[in-house]
């Protein structure tokens, strides 16, 4: 007999606001756990790990571009097999594992390498074993982001009756209050966890985050008895599979001028009509004559609605591309910007110092005092002139991003230079570090722009079905541009340094050209933006975005 797998608890009717505080507490106190974290991580391996600039943010890219792909295996297993209650579960232990090693790290002497003697680094650096652990602890803290990041969201969603005006008010402010939340978490984070590591001790840093995780775990767990549990439905990618499958094996169909049928049965889910786009995948869904729809072979014929999904997915896919360059700026925030902060005069009066990843509080406060202005008189003014809800539709949102990050990286670069300049010639007198906050003001912007409206974007232009692929395809971005930016930090590392002079990415900035990186970036952008224009004004909306005529 065939293995039985155990149901999860019958959909019941939605909890709304009821499970709110302990959904909503897991994710903050998650969050909390995690920025906390990883927040300095940069700083971590510098200090403590004795790496190079470049090597560190290798580490850093690599393992942020594997952190943000696990989002997309969580999604499938969620979908498939286990549900989304099951794998946030999942997730949030291994991510306890992971906070669990680091502070492990950070208290044995054996896991880290010698301190240094004096300014004497060299021959310090970490051993295979030591190493090991810490990859063991990523590795963790990955599984814990794959589990989280795609099925929280949905999941609070999953609370709501989205089809009552109550039940759809309830999730739009679940949204606001998701974000909101969100952006607190990360200023907390990058204030008093930072200063914790930076000024207390390293243990204790990584200690409260992993206790925050111990509470995100019982919060989740209180309120099971008001969830809503959605049974998994089969992943949107085993359709998207089956649609080429079944086009490839109809190749040979002859459909042009002819009168055909298509299989079209009913669905509980929002109907798409079938369209001419991408035609090709239209012979999937063909009805032959030795076929009659009653009981198909899924590799061989789908239904309209599997086709116009994976045609929804193929819409995006251009779209989701230009992102990949432009958050390759923000990239940089987490690592050469930090190393910039070392060489810079971080004291606010004689007796506190800034810790060095404090400093990219900037960017989250221009995007917490930056949304609300926007949302609540910006939108409603534009929204009166353009017709549209939004005020703007979201590529146009994400294109202002795109410049934004542009121009942040021109003004990242003629500090930096400015920055070099007065360290070569006066070190004893170092520039204030909020000279940066120009450049990172400006990338708050852009990421108010682009982040957001990626993510709203993909929740709105994407079926029901396919929320938790919504909610990783941002995260798949965001491993595009890591692995991009490592691409493009080896090559220019590798290829800059000629004639006896340094390389732009020398472990001592002062003697590298990191504003000749910084111009390369934004020369980058520049084309993407061109190319994300071309894309956009091809797109056509799925989703209603214009105010409805009187």
């Amino acid at each position: 007999p065939a293995k039985m797998r155990r149901p999860l608890p019958a959909k019941r009717k939605p909890g709304g606001w009821k499970s709110m505080p302990f959904i909503l507490g897991n994710e903050t106190m998650e969050r909390l756990a995690s920025t906390g974290l990883l927040a300095n991580f940069m700083v971590f391996l510098l200090n403590k790990y004795h790496m190079d600039q470049v090597l560190a943010s290798n580490v850093v890219n690599i393992w942020s571009g594997f952190n943000n792909f696990s989002p997309l295996i969580g999604a499938y297993v969620s979908d498939s097999y286990l549900g989304r209650f099951r794998t946030i579960l999942i997730g949030s232990f291994a991510s306890l594992l992971g906070m669990v090693t680091f502070t492990l790290i950070a208290w044995l002497p054996n896991l880290l390498p010698p301190p240094c003697q004096g300014k004497l680094c060299a021959g310090l650096g970490p051993t295979k074993a030591q190493l090991g652990v810490l990859v063991t602890a990523l590795v963790f803290l990955s599984i814990g982001s794959g589990g989280i990041r795609p099925c929280s969201l949905p999941f609070g969603v999953d609370q709501f009756d989205s089809s009552t005006e109550k039940g759809r008010r309830g999730i739009n402010s679940f949204f606001n209050w998701y974000y909101t939340s969100f952006t607190v978490i990360l200023i907390l984070s990058l204030t008093f966890i930072v200063y914790v590591q930076d000024s207390v001790s390293w243990v204790l840093g990584f200690g409260i985050p992993t206790i925050f995780m111990v509470i995100s775990i019982v919060l989740f767990l209180v309120g099971t008895r008001f969830y809503v549990y959605v049974q998994p439905e089969g992943s949107i990618f085993s359709g998207i599979a089956r649609v080429f499958v079944a086009a490839c094996k109809k190749r040979k169909l002859a459909t042009d001028g002819l009168q055909v049928e298509y299989y079209d049965p009913p669905s509980e889910r929002k109907k798409f009509p079938l369209t001419n786009r991408y035609r090709f995948l239209n012979k999937a869904a063909t009805l032959t004559e030795e076929e009659d729809g009653s009981s198909p072979n899924p590799w061989r014929l789908c239904s309209v609605q599997v086709v116009e999904e994976t045609k929804c997915l193929l819409d995006v896919v251009p779209i989701w591309a230009s992102g990949i360059i432009g958050f390759v700026a923000t990239t940089q925030q987490g690592t050469f910007t930090l190393s910039q902060t070392q060489k810079m005069d971080r004291h606010m009066g004689p007796h506190f110092q800034i810790p060095a990843g404090s400093l990219l509080i900037i960017s989250m406060l221009t995007i917490a005092v930056w949304l609300p202005i926007y949302d609540l008189t910006i939108v409603p003014y534009l929204r009166k002139r353009t017709k549209i809800v939004s005020g703007i539709t979201l590529l146009q949102r994400m294109g202002i991003g795109l410049v934004f990050s542009v121009i942040s990286m021109v003004v990242a670069g003629l500090i930096e230079r400015m920055r070099r300049a007065s360290s070569l010639s006066h070190p004893e007198a170092p520039i204030s570090v909020f000279w940066l906050a120009p450049q990172l003001i400006l990338m708050g912007f852009s990421e108010a722009f682009s982040i957001l409206g990626q993510i709203e974007f993909y929740n709105k232009e994407f079926p029901e079905n396919m929320s938790s692929v919504a909610n990783s395809l941002f995260s798949i971005t965001m491993v595009g541009a890591s692995y991009l930016s490592t691409l493009l930090v080896n090559v220019v590392h590798g290829t800059t340094g000629r004639k006896g002079h340094p390389d732009w990415l020398t472990k001592d900035i002062d003697q590298g050209r990191v504003d000749y990186f910084y111009y390369l970036v934004a020369a980058m952008g520049v084309l993407n933006f061109g190319y994300f224009v071309w894309v956009a004004r091809k797109y056509a909306y799925k989703s209603q975005f214009r105010v409805a005529d009187d």
